[in-house]
């Protein structure tokens, strides 16, 4: 997955502390970090870049966070807004401009990680794949697919909406769906860790009262991605 991120900060250290966390926190993300050191600078770049996220410094000279984010919102765009500060009375401010989290500084990474995952739990809502047979072609979200199962040179597709058998490689699939709340959990499975409901040592259950292998060697990445979804869903 893609993500241009722009970060705006007038002090230098703490804006490639940032930086540096950004880059640290999601690695398998091709990240493409933009930074500013003044508001005007930020305004000016979004003539001609748009960007996935916003990280925003409050106490900013000349024109400080706040005023940014409102010529953003003016301008139309709802480009997610993080605020850094030091000052916790700015926080209910910046509910007013429409932000999506407020950070105190020093900013910890596990934080921007939690801001990054909902980014991609937001994208897998759009998100689609094609699906083709003798018949049609079709496009299917990726938030409906609850789980993929391999079966010899097919692959079945076990959705919200019904199930699809489509000729493909599952390793090709984990490689496409991995920053989208998939993760395999046996050789032959994939699941969509947002239809979880429920994990045993051997096996997951679906939202569907359906139940997937687990793997020993995959038991501990499945279990860190749901430890992962649940701070996705609490931002």
């Amino acid at each position: 997955m893609f993500l241009k991120i722009a970060v705006c900060d007038d002090n230098e250290t703490e804006l490639s502390d940032t930086r540096n966390k950004l880059e640290a926190a999601y690695k398998s993300l091709d990240l493409v970090i933009f930074t500013f050191d003044s508001g005007k600078k930020l305004i000016k770049s979004m003539k001609d870049t748009s960007y996935d996220l916003i990280i925003l410094d409050i106490e900013m000279p000349e024109t400080d966070g706040m005023t940014v984010a409102a010529e953003i919102r003016k301008s139309g765009l709802d480009t997610p807004v993080v605020f850094l500060t030091s000052h916790l009375e700015y926080a209910l401010k910046g509910y007013e401009v429409n932000a999506l989290r407020y950070l105190t500084k020093p900013v910890r990474e596990e934080q921007l990680s939690e801001i990054i995952n909902h980014l991609i739990a937001r994208s897998s809502d759009t998100k689609k794949i094609i699906l083709k047979n003798d018949y049609e072609t079709l496009f299917v979200s990726v938030s409906d697919i609850i789980y993929m199962e391999a079966q010899n040179q097919d692959i079945r597709i076990v959705t919200q909406n019904g199930e699809y058998l489509q000729r493909y490689n599952i390793k090709d699939f984990e490689n496409e769906l991995k920053n989208y709340c998939f993760v395999r959990c046996h050789r032959s499975y994939i699941i969509n860790i947002s239809h979880a409901a429920g994990i045993s040592r051997r096996e997951v259950r679906m939202d569907n009262g359906h139940t997937v292998p687990l793997s020993r060697t995959r038991e501990k990445s499945v279990k860190d991605a749901l430890v992962s979804w649940n701070l996705r869903s609490a931002i």
